[in-house]
């Protein structure tokens, strides 16, 4: 075990010939352990067994603030002047980053602010309060927080810590890579870094390079929230005009420029999960550990699984971050839900049946001895069924059936097909997953000139009612669904009779309205279950 060193203050490094700040030397000098521990660096056995290669789980879901953050906030502060401390510090955030410095302030008996968005929830509050930091509540947004933040730094003197893009911040975050390739010795093959603003993965990637360069870095997005891969593919830091809620941990809109030219030069490749794989995740986590992590520190195990299964590898070592497991309790129901279908062991289809004597006993009989493609011996069992009576002629199933290995689903869609009935693999429909799966059988002769919508909006006291509100009276609302799944987010589905003269203005006020959505009109699921052609 490393031996903890004290708080001492450290010259800044020296710049390198090419004038580039040598992080190697920021990183061995950076000031964390007084605050962080050195985590583990666990084999997770169950997962290494099932993906037939080893995977190491690197448990910075272990620090007292269950985050890496405070590594990088602590580095960044013990860096400052005793006249700098003295007039405090202050940031915005509305996680993990607000706990480190709270943590790092009371450490270094300084004063700290955290600016958060009013939106946020009481307990991550009074978790900061816990720490000793100082709450102020401004805005609706993370945006609106940092630009108070800034405001405040200046008008009282305070120093801005920046949550990922500053060197300082970077260097700590390093450190974590520096214990890992101490704990582990021997073959790695690449080591997988869940992305936001960047700051964490420029480190791990800075420390790696210069000390063993042929271990991969990869870097992990979501695919709603991939700001650093879409700049290093566009060469430049762009900005996205929405980022996905549901990794919170990770939804930034532009990454730093410190940590965007780092990667742009030292991370060797880039993997997107979505949210299903992530659920997966935390239960494999989950099954090794017995700790759950949140959607961020899931990244990195699903993009490790998802590279296996791209690469087809054997007998490789990789390792995975776990770089936080500050989850909400409500959104366990949400993951759990999701979990399955990202693993795939749950396949979905939609099935046409014809309306004659015995066809729905012939159909039950073919779900009995469909094969099992991932050689399970095990009988396959229907996990949601789902059936009305459609027309004359012919009904629409709404099946779900277990699985046991990837890609299943397009195998048992070609059986169904096969054997004479229609069917539309769902397994990859979000409506079909969030919606229609809940509402089967409502087609309406009514429901002329319809339009179906599906929003995400963030979840919040009198969010719905806000939503309701913003419609406007002239169109007729013919088919509307919400589910409150316990997560930081709420999913509408609505039906809207917009006649063709009124759809230029249909378009104006969505694009006006501030909620992500999706025109799900066309969608295969709803022109089955829902609409009557």
């Amino acid at each position: 075990m490393q031996k903890k060193p004290t708080t001492v203050k450290i010259s800044r490094p020296k710049k390198t010939i090419n004038g580039k700040i040598d992080y190697l030397q920021k990183i061995l000098n950076a000031v964390v352990y007084d605050v962080a521990k050195e985590s583990s660096l666990d084999e997770a056995k169950s997962l290494s067994t099932r993906l037939n290669n080893t995977v190491l789980l690197k448990r910075e879901d272990q620090q007292s603030v269950f985050s890496f953050k405070l590594r990088g906030a602590y580095n960044k502060m013990a860096h400052l002047s005793a006249s700098e401390l003295k007039k405090g510090v202050i940031c915005a955030s509305a996680g993990n980053h607000a706990q480190g410095v709270a943590l790092s302030a009371s450490k270094l008996k300084s004063k700290a602010i955290i600016v958060m968005p009013v939106t946020t929830p009481s307990l991550k509050v009074e978790a900061v309060k816990a720490l000793g930091g100082e709450v102020v509540l401004f805005g609706d947004s993370y945006s609106d927080a940092y630009h108070h933040a800034l405001d405040l730094s200046k008008s009282k003197g305070l120093t801005f810590v920046h949550p990922f893009d500053d060197p300082d911040v970077i260097a700590g975050q390093g450190t974590i890579a520096a214990e890992m390739l101490r704990q582990h010795q021997g073959p790695l093959d690449a080591v997988f870094v869940a992305i936001g603003g960047g700051g964490l993965i420029a480190g791990v990637a800075s420390y790696i390079k210069a000390v063993r360069p042929e271990v991969k870095v990869i870097g992990v997005q979501m695919n709603d929230s991939s700001a650093m891969l879409q700049s290093v593919e566009q060469g430049r830091r762009v900005i996205l005009s929405d980022v996905g809620l549901f990794s919170d941990g990770t939804a930034v809109k532009q990454v730093g420029s410190e940590t965007y030219r780092i990667a742009k030069e030292l991370v060797d490749d880039y993997i997107c999960v979505d949210t299903d794989s992530v659920c997966a995740a935390i239960k494999d986590v989950f099954i090794d550990t017995r700790s759950i992590v949140e959607p961020a520190g899931a990244m990195a195990v699903a993009a490790i699984k998802k590279y296996i299964t791209v690469h087809k590898t054997k007998g490789e070592t990789y390792a995975a971050i776990l770089c936080g497991a500050n989850m909400n309790f409500d959104r366990l129901r949400f993951v759990a839900e999701r979990a399955d279908v990202g693993e795939e062991r749950e396949a979905l289809f939609a099935v046409t049946i014809p309306e004659e004597r015995g066809s729905f006993k012939r159909f039950c009989a073919l779900i009995g001895d469909l094969p099992s493609y991932g050689g399970s011996k095990a009988p396959r069992q229907v996990t949601e069924f789902n059936y009305r009576m459609n027309d004359k002629t012919a009904a629409h199933v709404f099946v779900g059936l277990s699985t046991s290995s990837m890609g299943e689903s397009v195998k048992i869609a070609k059986s169904f097909i096969k054997s004479g009935f229609k069917a539309i693999d769902l397994t990859h429909d979000e409506l079909a997953k969030e919606h229609v799966r809940h509402m089967v059988g409502g087609p309406s002769d009514l429901a002329k000139d319809e339009r179906l919508l599906r929003f995400v909006f963030p979840e919040r006291p009198g969010a719905l009612l806000k939503f309701l509100s913003a419609l406007p009276s002239d169109w007729n609302i013919s088919l509307f669904h919400y589910r409150n799944q316990g997560a930081d987010y709420g999913r509408i589905l609505i039906g809207l009779q917009v006649p063709p003269k009124d759809r230029k203005a249909l378009g104006h006020f969505l694009n006006n309205l501030g909620y992500t959505f999706v025109d799900e009109t066309d969608n295969p699921a709803f022109k089955l279950f829902l609409k009557r052609e």
